[in-house]
């Protein structure tokens, strides 16, 4: 049905990646950790540390980010600091902020 009405809607493989996105950052913890690396670059160790995980399960949750273009990580010395790298994902955490209630 394509005509006026459909004018202006989102190309489906844009809708695509869109809900891979959404996906990935469907886990409270990878919400958590993007919202922690919004404010300063952190290391695995500190990640696992201030969301109450597994060293094993923080190191997943920053692979999948990082795999997915969100992060990116630099050593310094003995220490792998992760940061962010996507704007788009700080634009999705400040309307989880606005739209989401409040506990």
């Amino acid at each position: 049905m394509k005509g006026e009405k459909d004018k202006g809607l989102m190309d489906f493989s844009y809708l695509e990646m869109a809900a891979e996105c959404l996906k990935l950052m469907a886990h409270p913890v990878r919400i958590r950790i993007v919202e922690l690396l919004s404010k300063y670059r952190y290391t695995v160790g500190e990640i696992a540390e201030v969301c109450g995980i597994p060293h094993n399960q923080a190191c997943e949750h920053l692979r999948l980010l990082k795999n997915h273009g969100l992060l990116k990580n630099r050593r310094e010395g003995r220490s792998v600091y992760y940061s962010i790298t996507s704007k788009q994902i700080m634009s999705l955490l400040e309307c989880i902020r606005k739209n989401c209630p409040s506990a």
